[in-house]
């Protein structure tokens, strides 16, 4: 993926708390005030998929190659596209089983497979569980990088959008 003669940074995006909101809902059976987006059944399991994040990551996509960075991996693929209208393909990040047999409530699960994939690129990640750990790996990182939170019943806004996309303007 190339812009203007350049590859495109990477996104790497989490689901959880990002795309699908969980947590204290101010409307009694809705999502939370001011997001759009609606309820479904993901084997089994409830989740309000924010249509509001599902359209700041379609305008993002002219500025990044968006990756899925989640423990849903290729699961992402199975139901974002056709409930969000989300792109069909992204590539998504596959854990290790030690990784995931060690996830905590943080995200320094996710570091090695990122790092991997990302190799020298450029690239933001937007996840609702970042913690010291990934702010030290950041830093260390000697490439542009970006950590992006997001909060985790609210997800991807229009804050951390621009965030994002003020970031890949500058780059």
């Amino acid at each position: 993926m190339r812009a203007k003669g350049k590859l495109k940074p990477l996104l790497m995006v989490d689901i959880d708390g990002v795309i699908s909101l969980f947590g204290p809902f101010p409307a009694a059976g809705g999502g939370p005030e001011g997001v759009e987006g609606r309820f479904h059944s993901i084997e089994g399991i409830p989740h309000f998929l924010s249509s509001t994040a599902a359209g700041h990551l379609l305008d993002l996509g002219e500025l990044f190659e968006i990756v899925w960075a989640s423990g849903w991996e290729e699961r992402a693929e199975d139901h974002l596209p056709h409930l969000l209208g989300l792109p069909a393909g992204l590539p998504f990040l596959r854990f290790p089983v030690a990784a995931r047999a060690s996830r905590a409530a943080n995200a320094h699960w996710k570091l090695e497979a990122i790092g991997a994939f990302a190799g020298a690129r450029a690239l933001a990640w937007l996840d609702d569980s970042l913690d010291d750990s990934c702010r030290r790996w950041a830093a260390e990182r000697p490439h542009p990088t970006l950590l992006v939170h997001t909060t985790p019943s609210r997800g991807l806004t229009l804050k951390e959008a621009s965030e994002l996309s003020s970031w890949a303007q500058r780059l």
